[in-house]
């Protein structure tokens, strides 16, 4: 346990380093990925339950990376027909204080619909037709972050965590939404209130670059593929509470359904411009890196997992605190560092219904921490690491200036918790 715990933290580390190493994140996450899998299969007591365990967890990180793919494709396809456009005659202030404000309540409120996956890429895509400064961008994603987190947390679909608590009974939709809203909406509001002063009197550059539009494609057409994009991926949840099936098959079924009207769509065009408008064209130029550091990064907290570490550190708060409110406050730090994900079913498998029951104080708030706490780290989320992945962002660049900004907000989330309850 010791060695696959000391040997995590220096790949972390690495990856935390990237731009001092110059190693590229997703090879140092797939190799820490890879190695501690087989580290953990022949240090364990049995090899053929560890390999068990390991198709287990690569069944569940498959949904994910599906997932993922086929949202990044519909975003990246809305793209290339100039879908996004249409933000950018909307969104029309060049003030960049009134920008950061619009687009992270938009997230906040898009990522409880969607999720804060699947949100986090649509504004990624969005945060680059207004920016074009590096610095810019990446503050600009960390607040998408923030709110992406927060948005998701309150809603019963709008993050992993939180579906996970609203299928095992724990919570229900009108607790959920009713008791951690307004933890949620301070979580993102302290922060931006307090980063809102750097940016008062900046104004948003001139000539925003962005990639050459398609002259053949009309704005009805481009607006269409925006409506029909969104729509489909609003639908996701909806396929889930219909068939009661994994999120990634609506995902999935988003992307064909898409495949198949664009085709229709596009096809008496030229050869060369359908093609450069097909779903086969738009995969190629998904960010395979970002997909590889995500089944890296997954890989490695599985294992770890496995070999019983997080379940050791759950029984080591369990045991040191009393107080469940102490308990998932360092649960969702814990969750920065650490998938949120194996957290929360630890917390599930640790207690039971009949110790704390259906909507109890101890199962909103560990919705609120564990959906919330992952924004202290770039690497604490999804969201975080996707932006991460799309944005090239630097772990320590980060750490530096949005980890403090991240931490108020979820002590400020905590303390209006505590003061509603």
């Amino acid at each position: 346990m010791l060695i696959t715990t000391l040997f995590f933290i220096a790949g972390y580390m690495v990856i935390a380093l990237e731009h001092v190493v110059k190693i590229d994140k997703a090879a140092t996450a797939l190799f820490i990925g890879v190695v501690l899998w087989v580290i953990v299969a022949h240090t364990g007591v049995d090899f053929s339950e560890t390999l068990i365990k390991l198709k287990e967890h690569f069944e569940e990180i498959a949904e994910i990376l599906f997932f993922l793919l086929g949202a990044m494709t519909i975003v990246e396809l809305i793209d290339i027909h100039n879908g996004f456009e249409i933000i950018l005659r909307v969104i029309k202030t060049r003030s960049m204080l009134v920008l950061l404000w619009v687009l992270c309540l938009l997230t906040f409120f898009l990522s409880a619909v969607l999720d804060n996956l699947t949100t986090t890429i649509v504004m990624m895509a969005i945060l680059r037709k207004f920016l074009t400064s590096k610095s810019d961008l990446w503050y600009f994603a960390g607040f998408i972050i923030i709110a992406a987190n927060a948005g998701g947390a309150w809603s019963p679909i709008g993050d992993v965590t939180t579906i996970m608590l609203w299928n095992g009974g724990q919570v229900s939709t009108n607790t959920i939404i009713t008791e951690v809203f307004l933890p949620s909406l301070a979580c993102l509001l302290v922060p931006l209130l307090i980063a809102s002063y750097s940016f008062k009197g900046k104004i948003i550059e001139a000539g925003v670059p962005t990639a050459p539009k398609i002259q053949q494609i009309s704005s009805k057409e481009s607006n269409l593929i925006l409506l029909l994009g969104v729509g489909l991926l609003l639908m996701v949840p909806v396929f889930k509470a219909i068939t009661h099936l994994p999120p990634f098959l609506g995902m999935l079924f988003s992307l064909c359904l898409f495949w198949l009207i664009t085709e229709i769509l596009h096809k008496n065009k030229p050869i060369e411009l359908k093609h450069h408008l097909s779903v086969a064209a738009t995969v190629q130029r998904i960010d395979t890196p970002s997909i590889l550091f995500f089944l890296g990064i997954l890989l490695a907290v599985a294992a770890i997992e496995t070999n019983g570490s997080l379940e050791f550190m759950g029984s080591a708060l369990e045991t040191t605190f009393n107080d469940f409110h102490i308990t998932n406050t360092l649960l969702g730090l814990l969750s920065s560092l650490i998938d949120n994900v194996p957290l929360v079913a630890g917390a599930m498998g640790m207690y039971t219904m009949d110790t704390f029951p259906q909507d109890h104080e101890f199962w909103t708030f560990l919705a609120y921490c564990a959906g919330t706490g992952g924004s202290v780290l770039i690497i604490g989320s999804a969201a975080g690491v996707a932006a991460m992945g799309i944005l090239k962002i630097d772990f320590l660049w980060y750490l530096r200036r949005i980890a403090w900004l991240a931490l108020i907000g979820y002590f400020s989330g905590i303390l209006v918790f505590i003061l509603i309850n």
